[in-house]
């Protein structure tokens, strides 16, 4: 079984301030480990290209895109607060777009037959940014991209979604809820952020 490992140097470069829980030391600590474990030589490696703008535009609207693009800091810039807990450096922008590059990469791979399933270690993260809306430490929803990338370019009928995390991905249900061909299953622990109404 081939195991695509999906990351890119530039996904260590975003920082939203010394100690912030989403860092670059998360995916250090992988690669770290899958060297100790003697598994990083078993992987396919492979770097994501930056996402396309038209496969972002099939899961968040041209506001939120613009928004995104316009208040990312430049070289030097200091941060922007994107809201209380979410930040962009001048390195976010890119390492956001790589990100939701490596989901379309590995359904690209995947469907294509190069390899059998894939991980992608790639940050920011992006189950909580909604179609209109980055938060969470989140601006694009990677996994929504990935799924509106499959579903559109393989013409696929179903894709499940299974979202393992402490928090509920309210983006990935903000922008597929109303979706018939998208089912759902969140793990997560209730009652923390976003503090959605779940049982």
């Amino acid at each position: 079984m081939k195991t695509a490992y999906i990351t890119h140097p530039d996904c260590l470069k975003h920082e939203m301030s010394k100690g912030h829980p989403e860092g670059p030391q998360r995916l250090l600590a992988i690669q770290d480990q899958l060297t100790s474990q003697q598994l990083w030589d078993f992987l396919e490696h492979f770097e994501p290209p930056t996402v396309e703008r038209q496969a972002l535009l099939r899961v968040h609207s041209q506001q939120h895109i613009d928004n995104i693009f316009q208040n990312a800091p430049k070289t030097g810039q200091p941060l922007f607060h994107v809201d209380p807990d979410t930040f962009m450096n001048e390195h976010t922008l890119t390492a956001a777009l790589r990100a939701a590059g490596a989901g379309t990469l590995a359904v690209d791979l995947i469907m294509e037959k190069q390899i059998d399933n894939a991980f992608c270690a790639v940050r920011p993260p992006g189950h909580h940014a909604e179609s209109n809306k980055a938060m969470g430490f989140c601006f694009f929803n990677n996994i929504a991209v990935a799924t509106s990338h499959a579903l559109e370019k393989y013409n696929l009928d179903r894709v499940a979604i299974v979202d393992f995390d402490v928090h509920f991905g309210n983006g990935t249900e903000n922008i597929f809820k109303n979706d018939p061909r998208i089912m759902i299953c969140s793990s997560y622990e209730h009652p923390l952020y976003p503090f959605a109404d779940r049982p």
